[in-house]
């Protein structure tokens, strides 16, 4: 089932729908009420771990530990988990 993300037309506000069966559905928007709603385009996003690591020693490509998040889980940067 995927989520799409739909666009209020009214106020602006963006919010992701889960659609069963790739039906088009009828939404409103949470936050104004609309149903002048716009499917966006969304971007998948893939992730091969050995080949999409970025340089450096850690998972966010610096050469120095991370002390505070995103990196930083439990004390140990996430590229050690990987």
């Amino acid at each position: 089932m995927p989520i799409y993300e739909y666009r209020c037309n009214n106020c602006g506000r963006i919010q992701e729908f889960l659609v069963m069966g790739g039906k088009e559905i009828d939404i409103a928007c949470p936050d104004c009420g609309s149903r002048d709603m716009e499917r966006l385009l969304s971007l998948a996003s893939f992730i091969n771990t050995e080949t999409s690591r970025l340089p450096g020693k850690t998972c966010c490509g610096r050469d120095e530990r991370c002390e505070s998040p995103p990196c930083s889980t439990g004390g140990r940067c996430r590229r050690d988990r990987l």
